[in-house]
């Protein structure tokens, strides 16, 4: 007679071997709603740096650390468009990546892991973080002392007109963690995400905490930054969530897509009008403060992510195609190159004068973000076409 202990492994032997069955049975069909959500969510990755001219306190066309509104129009529309629509295209990035690669296919070593994400991704950021660093002296974007600092610093960092590339960084985190979590996930039983998630999601107050309680929170001090959730935290959290969406959640179609907009629109809403609460058109205000609750790990972020993702996986595979497919396999490089056309073709819209643009607010920010958007699809697509690409664009 079976003791309760090897009940529960032959209980877990079963879920591994049908979470596995799941994940080989999900990587043999191509998934259209993927190519929809990266094309859709680089979108967004332009459409929150054009809003980003309209409450930047200076020309560079970005917010650096002090922003300023310049009358209610800005105000309204950047809260519309970078908190209520843009600001989950991090977070969906992350999610679709986790969906996709954990756990690991069976048989693959970290090493072999490492090798082929890391090939893809390193050598087109080395080269467009070369790029930033040298391009603008060719139109007088930066002086030869800006350059050679910015080169001095790419070992530790992104150069300085190139604050995007910031994403890369826990990208990269998230690729090294994924061979050590995939066993676990392999092995792990719904409730058990279901404990880590409830974890992350309670980690996504810390901001909140920081905010409005004290600085320091669960250990926090100036000798240790590391708090008691820190493990639990941050973009794994994502991770963990896409497989728990990707093998546990057995949601229908309707279901799914109900509960999927109800959430993006209550987190997104929360998203947009924190941003406008802060703002006050005309003063000069530190962005931490305007963009309280506009990091990637917050709970309004994390709602409107798990919905939109939920939205996005309920899209069928008729709707893909070969261009929508090759078209999602571009956004990589898009996204690198995209700054070099987005401050050119922002100045040209705004003329220098967030607060008086050449067309109506609402309008201006999409319209860079549509033309930015249509121009690296250009280009990348271009690209794709010399040998050796993958390179340059992944």
């Amino acid at each position: 007679m079976e003791s309760s202990e090897q009940r529960t492994a032959h209980k877990r032997r079963i879920l591994s071997r049908r979470s596995m069955n799941k994940n080989t049975a999900l990587r043999q069909q191509h998934l259209s709603f993927v190519d929809w959500l990266r094309l859709v969510a680089c979108f967004m990755v332009m459409l929150v740096h054009a809003s980003e001219n309209f409450y930047g306190a200076d020309n560079s066309g970005l917010a650096g650390n002090v922003s300023m509104l310049a009358n209610e129009s800005n105000r309204f529309w950047v809260a519309f468009y970078d908190g209520g629509i843009g600001r989950t295209c991090v977070p969906l990035f992350m999610v679709v990546s986790a969906f996709l690669l954990v756990p690991l296919k069976e048989g693959t070593t970290m090493i072999g892991f490492y090798k082929r994400r890391f090939l893809r991704v390193i050598p087109p950021m080395v080269i467009f973080s070369l790029l930033y660093c040298l391009l603008p002296l060719v139109w007088g974007g930066m002086d030869w002392e800006q350059s050679v600092t910015d080169l001095k610093n790419l070992p530790f960092n992104f150069p300085s007109m190139a604050g995007h590339l910031w994403f890369m960084y826990p990208l990269i985190s998230l690729y090294l963690i994924m061979p050590v979590v995939s066993p676990w996930l392999v092995k792990a039983s719904a409730q058990e995400e279901r404990i880590f998630i409830a974890l992350f999601a309670l980690s996504t107050c810390i901001p909140w905490l920081h905010r409005f309680v004290r600085p320091e929170v669960w250990g926090e001090c100036f000798w240790n930054h590391f708090h008691m959730l820190w493990y639990c935290s941050g973009y794994l959290g994502y991770l963990v969530l896409a497989h728990y969406i990707r093998v546990h959640l057995t949601w229908g179609y309707k279901k799914k897509l109900v509960i999927g907009a109800l959430c993006f629109l209550i987190g997104s809403s929360f998203t947009a009008w924190s941003f406008w609460m802060e703002g006050t058109p005309g003063q000069l205000i530190e962005t931490p403060i305007l963009e309280w609750s506009w990091e990637f790990c917050t709970p309004n972020l994390l709602i409107s992510t798990f919905g939109a993702f939920l939205m996005f996986s309920c899209i069928p595979n008729k709707y893909g195609s070969p261009a929508l497919t090759k078209g999602g396999q571009l956004t990589f490089g898009m996204y690198l190159m995209h700054m070099f056309f987005l401050a050119p073709i922002a100045t040209w819209i705004t003329g220098g004068h967030p607060e008086t643009p050449l067309i109506p607010v609402w309008v201006a920010i999409p319209s860079i973000a549509l033309l930015t958007y249509l121009i690296c699809l250009l280009t990348t697509r271009l690209i794709s076409c010399l040998p050796g690409s993958r390179w340059i664009i992944g």
